[in-house]
């Protein structure tokens, strides 16, 4: 019996997982619920109902994850009759399990089998992010070297005053001094910003990028000072519409060093091919 509880709870928990049209997961309570060694109702939505409030309890809207609906059920007489059912998210699932009575085996499994899979799905969701930064950080190297190029033909002539022409967009961007914001994040004087952006900073400053190395070569713009005025002029419009949309560019939360991250993911690619 206990081996066949693994198997169900444990190994086989996607067997009675249910799919839409469109793709999203659900699971039926009442199949959950024989699953996890219940054979009452009553009993079981009691489980469901404290789970509920452990959802609200984590700043979770109950009704995302459980729905209710109804279920048909054929009864001795040869009729039909509807008796209550939800249908729940994995999140949904997961607090039941932590809410249920730990006693029964069904729920140990399950509580096990859940804690396994909502870490494995954080870190899947962590890399996915992971994977955003870094993808954001390479094409905006890629539209700052383009930038690079198109202004060394325009007027400026050496390093230095590149990296006076990106500082002065970056100031416009975040209305603070490059010094000053370093020194908010806690950021070394020698790295990057960039390098520890949230997405959305990386694709803001692309973007500025972008449309200044575009405009520069539709205005067919020249000289130094009318370069960095067209960069800081699309670095205020940039921050303006991020401002509209309740994000203050300054305030963000400095980000895992991408540095850090491409390390992690060579030592983690090395550490597989030793073991093919």
């Amino acid at each position: 019996m206990n081996n066949n509880l693994s198997n169900i709870v444990q190994k086989s928990f996607e067997d009675i997982k249910m799919t839409d049209e469109t793709g999203f997961e659900f699971w039926s309570a009442r199949t959950l619920m024989s699953a996890l060694g219940y054979k009452e109702w009553r009993k079981f939505s009691g489980v469901i109902e404290k789970a509920k409030i452990a959802c609200k309890n984590s700043n979770q809207k109950p009704e995302n994850h459980f729905v209710g609906g109804d279920k048909m059920v054929g009864l001795w007489s040869g009729s039909q009759r509807n008796i209550e059912d939800y249908f729940l998210t994995r999140y949904a699932c997961y607090l039941i399990a932590q809410n249920g009575d730990s006693r029964k085996i069904e729920i140990s499994l399950a509580q096990t089998y859940f804690a396994s899979q909502t870490r494995k799905q954080e870190l899947q969701e962590e890399r996915a992010e992971e994977n955003k930064r870094l993808e954001a950080r390479k094409k905006l190297k890629e539209n700052e070297e383009k930038i690079e190029e198109t202004v060394y033909q325009r007027g400026i002539q050496f390093p230095v005053e590149f990296a006076t022409f990106k500082n002065k967009g970056i100031e416009a961007l975040y209305n603070l001094s490059v010094k000053s914001l370093k020194e908010k994040r806690g950021i070394s004087e020698k790295r990057a910003l960039a390098d520890f952006d949230t997405e959305v900073e990386l694709r803001a400053k692309d973007f500025i990028y972008a449309i200044t190395d575009h405009n520069i070569k539709e205005k067919n713009i020249l000289w130094k000072q009318h370069l960095e005025k067209e960069l800081v002029a699309n670095s205020k419009a940039t921050r303006k519409t991020l401002l509209n949309r309740w994000i203050t560019p300054e305030n963000l939360r400095s980000q895992e060093d991408l540095k850090q991250i491409e390390k992690r993911r060579e030592n983690e690619q090395k550490i597989l091919e030793s073991d093919k």
